[in-house]
């Protein structure tokens, strides 16, 4: 499924409607609506337009269980924290119960943080057909998603769920969900915007694959939806 908009304003309301209109769809046959937040300036729009009317009144956030899907190593005190970002825009402005806001604990060291943010998920979800009801991802102008970063072992990884590992390019650890938790998902989307992605995006959808070069590849939801959220920038080559 593939939505286009004329710009990222456009696109935002288009992803604002759609959520709560799949949430909602999710709730009529069950009692929480779990997703995973995406980093990036393109979620951080989104999430301030959710936080505004009639979202916030109109979505039932005391349903929502809150995860992300990778974070770099830092305290959540430094404005390179992911969950940082998604407080200060979104989840400090709703009605999100504290405890279903699970952020990845960068207190720890980093093998101990993905332990026990893996034994989580398995908790949440090893009783389900599908792990997340919603993964929502943004693509760097490389190809990455998540943490899977180009020529990055992690992009191979085939059972773990979580992953933490050192990455040279930016000298930091990073913590990330990886593919086989992302695929079992009931829903992905990825929201894509800026004429700067437009030519990975269309190596990434390409026939050919190279998850190696264009991590964004692995991300092929076995029994759920993958849905894209493009503006018109991103489809032009």
């Amino acid at each position: 499924m593939e939505y286009v908009a004329k710009n990222p304003d456009e696109l935002n309301k288009e992803v604002a409607d759609w959520l709560l209109a799949y949430s909602r769809e999710v709730l009529q046959t069950q009692d929480r609506f779990t997703v995973a937040l995406s980093g990036g300036s393109t979620p951080q729009k989104l999430y301030e337009l959710l936080a505004t009317e009639p979202y916030r009144s109109q979505i039932e956030w005391t349903k929502w269980h809150i995860f992300w899907g990778d974070e770099r190593f830092v305290p959540i005190t430094d404005d390179r924290n992911n969950a940082k970002m998604a407080f200060e825009t979104l989840l400090n402005r709703v009605s999100i119960p504290a405890l279903q806001i699970h952020i990845f604990n960068t207190n720890l060291d980093p093998e101990t943080a993905a332990t026990r943010y893996e034994l989580l998920l398995h908790q949440y979800f090893d009783a389900k057909n599908t792990t997340f009801d919603l993964v929502l991802l943004g693509m760097g102008d490389d190809g990455h998603t998540l943490s899977l970063f180009p020529n990055t072992a992690v992009v191979r990884e085939e059972k773990a769920w979580v992953k933490a590992f050192y990455l040279e390019a930016q000298a930091m650890f990073r913590i990330t969900l990886t593919a086989p938790v992302v695929n079992a998902a009931a829903c992905v989307a990825f929201l894509i915007t800026g004429e700067n992605k437009a030519d990975i995006l269309q190596k990434v959808r390409a026939k050919t694959s190279q998850p190696d070069l264009y991590p964004a590849q692995q991300i092929k939801p076995i029994r759920g939806r993958l849905v894209w959220f493009l503006d018109k920038a991103a489809t032009l080559v």
